[in-house]
């Protein structure tokens, strides 16, 4: 296929976890593909897409707003890096990857050094170890090593003779992770973090249990909750009644006086903020698994919104909801059909959750797939739109998952 076949505006972007050796969230991989079928393209469709995801997550969005204050990876191909002036703003944050295809020849290795020296960090990206990239070890600080291929125990005792830091990726389960960490890895990539098993510390750090969880997100479910209803529920929580307070009284809302009661908090929020944030600070403290899912769950809840607010047969609170409750079996752990059927969903909610039946069951399908980036046969102008209300939403569940994280 040539790169003219491939229309430059349909590519996807979206943001992959990266998470320490204590599962905390500490950076995130900005992945772009220039076209849904992008393995397809030619390297000027690369670089077109590159710049054009960059522009949308550096320039338009801001990288504050998509990742707080975390670290954000950057794939820069061959030419990005001959032109340092190309790379994005922020060294301080940015850390710029470099891929496997390129190697250490002179003007490279020179180029790489100008970078540090700008105060980029710099990862080598599923790093093969030969003789045409082993100068590339001394101007990187971390190395990305790909699972799906044969790790060499004297590679790894090389990286750490030259002060490398070391990343997995591809880590696919908790026995893996563990592994590597023991191994000396500091750094984590991979889908090993969605397994339940990461659940089994929870009960000993928290007084609350599932069922109680459901009711609180229960009584959020209904049309016009009941205040009178929710308060005495989230008191029942003593952990959760402490993160709220601590959440309303965060440096986010600048406020005067102290709030210290629930009412007080519940007032001071709003009914909608309410929903967000009491189900938001709930799943956060579920455990290391769902800190991590939480980014994806609230930015696919907030896309589900923002399309159907656009459409007129889908209620966009409802489309949000859904879009959390699909991610449910992550979040909270156990299966998406066992927890579904404890919540007052409408029949017709539930089975386009599960089944992806009529209009909402299609829009999760459509959020999913760009989610995949699995855009091949949508339209062009879809998947820009797509790209934007992605940007806006994580945008609005880094805002909200900051505030989080300070009454964590």
């Amino acid at each position: 296929m040539s790169s003219t076949s491939i229309p430059p505006e349909n590519y996807c972007i979206a943001l992959q976890p990266i998470c320490d050796g204590k599962m905390r969230h500490v950076a995130d991989e900005l992945l772009y593909r220039s076209s849904a079928s992008a393995s397809f393209a030619q390297i000027d469709d690369q670089l077109t897409a590159t710049a054009r995801a960059c522009s949308a997550a550096f320039y338009e969005t801001g990288i504050d707003k998509l990742v707080g204050q975390r670290k954000i990876f950057f794939n820069a191909p061959r030419e990005w890096l001959l032109k340092p002036e190309l790379l994005p703003p922020n060294p301080e944050q940015v850390v710029v990857e470099v891929l496997e295809s390129v190697s250490g020849e002179p003007e490279i290795i020179a180029a790489l050094a100008k970078i540090r020296a700008l105060g980029y960090d710099v990862a080598l990206d599923d790093f093969q170890l030969t003789e045409k990239t082993r100068p590339l070890l001394n101007v990187a600080t971390i190395i990305k090593v790909d699972l799906f291929e044969p790790v060499r125990a004297r590679d790894i005792a090389l990286y750490q003779e030259h002060g490398l830091r070391l990343l997995a990726e591809k880590v696919e389960d908790l026995d893996t992770f563990r592994r590597y960490r023991d191994l000396g890895f500091e750094f984590f990539q991979g889908y090993f973090y969605a397994k339940p098993e990461v659940r089994e510390a929870t009960s000993r750090n928290r007084g609350s249990n599932q069922s109680a969880q459901i009711r609180i997100m229960a009584e959020l479910q209904e049309p016009e909750p009941d205040y009178a209803k929710l308060e005495p529920l989230i008191a029942q929580d003593p952990q959760l009644t402490f993160l709220l307070l601590k959440y309303t009284n965060s440096a986010m809302f600048r406020r005067l006086n102290e709030v210290t009661t629930i009412h007080q908090a519940l007032n001071t929020l709003g009914l909608e903020r309410v929903k967000t944030i009491v189900m938001t600070v709930m799943l956060a403290n579920n455990g290391p698994s769902s800190l991590l899912s939480l980014p994806q769950a609230l930015t696919r809840a907030a896309m589900c919104e923002q399309l159907a607010a656009r459409m007129t047969q889908i209620n966009p609170r409802t489309a949000f909801m859904a879009g959390l409750m699909s991610m449910m079996d992550l979040l909270m752990g156990g299966t998406l059909p066992e927890i579904v059927a404890q919540l007052p969903l409408g029949e017709d909610v539930k089975r386009a959750i599960l089944f992806r039946e009529q209009r909402l069951g299609k829009l999760l399908n459509l959020v999913e797939a760009f989610e995949n980036a699995q855009m091949h046969d949508r339209a062009p102008d879809l998947v820009a739109q797509l790209n934007q209300v992605w940007l806006t939403s994580r945008a609005w569940a880094t805002q909200v998952l900051e505030g989080v994280n300070e009454a964590l």
